[in-house]
């Protein structure tokens, strides 16, 4: 540095930070050798904080306004440098600016999916989007950790570890919240509120304070999205056979509406279809239901389930039996040979060969007797 512009710095007793910087967070004031005369004048602007450091240790904090440097309004620093009342002579001290105005709507998304656990859909990967509104607090944490031997503290210096932690605690939440994908769209404030009470801890930490945080969109793939647009469809058509029905009316109304004999000849067909199958549907539901046959016993009359084999109330044979023709032995109706003897249970006139009834003593055609 030149003669004069040292000499000018060491005149020059005032202390302010005309010219900030978009982005900008912290500001520490250049000074020749950090000398600072007594009786300087501090200007301290709406929105903004100076703070004196002395050795890396917070001392004295200014609101905005003008502030007159003297030992009187800087007592911490008095007390760390030992100074006695009427303490005239220049002083070495470090200056910070710090922006306290809010920084709205910083942005901040998931790189990669986020894996939940579903009930319904078992793994699935969400996205996410949002914003989130910080500001810086007058702490040692920020001086200390951020600035360091820098002039300047940037938000691009600090926002890119921020998002980091938006992102780690927005997982840990949704991860123990563990609310279902259907879920997730009317839960933005639940989880956002949740969100919050993590990065409050964690941002105290750096020196800053949230102030916001807000969940804009939580998005599923691209499959799970559509399963659950088919099960809403599901959910508002209601009656699936009514739904067939009205869509096979909607069809042939337009079958109806085309031009040509043909979509009518097949509106003909599907409504005749139609027809039949209500009337088939009417009659089956109309017609009565048919009991089950019965048998009577030939015994004692007694309504018998068909083919039984025995009466359930007097146990004699349900089988209707004929005696054979030659061994008289009981056979069962129609036989055409006794399982006894195997005899032929036809009768035939000896002379004629004509078929005689069973017990017939005559041949009606030639009159042989039997």
């Amino acid at each position: 540095m030149g003669f004069f512009s040292k000499l000018r710095n060491e005149f020059i007793d005032i202390i302010e930070w005309e010219h900030e910087t978009p982005g900008v967070l912290v500001h520490r004031f250049e000074r020749y050798n950090n000398e600072i005369k007594m009786n300087a004048k501090l200007v301290v602007r709406p929105g903004q904080r100076a703070v004196f450091v002395n050795e890396g240790q917070i001392a004295d904090v200014y609101e905005p306004g003008t502030h007159t440097l003297t030992t009187q309004n800087m007592p911490i620093l008095a007390t760390l440098k030992g100074w006695k009342y009427g303490f005239e002579s220049p002083f070495k001290a470090e200056v910070y600016f710090i922006k306290t105005t809010e920084q709205l709507d910083r942005k901040w998304g998931t790189p990669n999916p986020v894996m939940m656990r579903d009930m319904d859909f078992g793994i699935v990967r969400l996205r996410a989007r949002g914003n989130y509104a910080y500001r810086v607090d007058i702490k040692e944490e920020m001086i200390s950790r951020f600035v360091g031997s820098r002039a300047e503290l940037t938000a691009e210096d600090i926002e890119g570890q921020l998002r980091t932690r938006v992102i780690s605690s927005f997982s840990d939440c949704i991860g123990e919240m563990k609310i279902p994908a259907l879920d997730l769209a009317s839960q933005y404030d639940e989880i956002g509120e949740a969100v919050s009470g993590k990065l409050d801890v964690i941002l105290g930490e750096l020196g800053l304070t949230l102030l916001s945080f807000t969940v804009e969109n939580i998005t599923l793939p691209e499959e799970v999205e559509k399963a659950m647009d088919q099960r809403a469809s599901m959910g508002a058509i209601g009656n699936m056979n009514q739904f067939s029905q009205y869509q096979s009316a909607q069809a042939v109304r337009e079958m109806a509406q085309n031009e040509g004999s043909g979509g009518a000849n097949m509106m003909g067909m599907m409504m005749g279809a139609q027809m039949a199958g209500g009337v088939g549907n009417a009659l089956v539901q109309d017609q009565p239901q048919q009991q089950a046959p019965h048998a009577a016993c030939p015994n004692c009359n007694a309504a018998n389930p068909a083919n039984s084999k025995f009466c359930s109330s007097c146990g004699q044979s349900m089988v209707k039996q004929d005696n054979c023709v030659k061994c008289n032995a009981g056979i069962p109706e129609n036989s055409k040979f006794c399982p006894e003897c195997g005899s032929a249970q036809e009768l035939t006139c000896k002379n004629c060969n004509v078929t005689l009834s069973p017990g017939s003593k005559f041949c009606p055609e030639c009159g042989t007797a039997q």
